[in-house]
């Protein structure tokens, strides 16, 4: 009688990538359409003040932002070193924040434009002046509901003041 011997596995097999670049493409896709892009180019220097009671935004479409600082150094030759206010992609002055607010409002529709809240991201070294008079033009468009932007602060912070 023969013996017939099992052929024994001489290892496990390879691996198919045959769908690899599919599994890529789908993921490519993916971040390509769930990306979002900034939307405004910064123009100012903006050195964040931390806080210690700091909460997250919940809907960040209904937040408008104002960049107020310094410009960037490119920028500097150009329009200086005094602290700008920046609306969008633009350098404006304190007189147009009222169009900005009511542009920015009707953007929104109309359950959502009690909600729009204006968000200031100034600068640390800004002197109060320029923030109370951006307060004041907020006041004229009946923009009330305002939030500062600041950083989380950390033991190091507590520990440098």
């Amino acid at each position: 009688m023969a013996v017939m011997k099992k052929k024994g596995s001489s290892g496990t097999p390879p691996i198919s990538t045959a769908s690899l670049p599919d599994i890529i493409f789908m993921l490519l896709f993916f971040f390509m359409t769930s990306t979002t892009m900034r939307e405004v180019e910064l123009k100012v220097k903006t050195k964040l003040p931390v806080g210690t009671e700091v909460q997250k935004l919940e809907n960040k479409s209904l937040i408008s932002y104002i960049y107020i600082g310094s410009p960037t150094k490119t920028l500097q030759k150009q329009y200086g070193d005094r602290p700008r206010i920046q609306l969008n992609n633009d350098y404006k002055t304190k007189t147009e924040i009222l169009e900005y607010v009511v542009a920015e409002r009707e953007k929104l529709s109309e359950a959502d434009k009690p909600l729009m809240t204006i968000s200031l991201k100034v600068d640390n070294n800004v002197r109060m002046g320029i923030i109370t008079e951006v307060k004041q033009e907020l006041r004229k468009a009946n923009a009330l509901k305002l939030c500062y932007v600041a950083g989380k602060a950390t033991l190091k912070d507590f520990y440098e003041q």
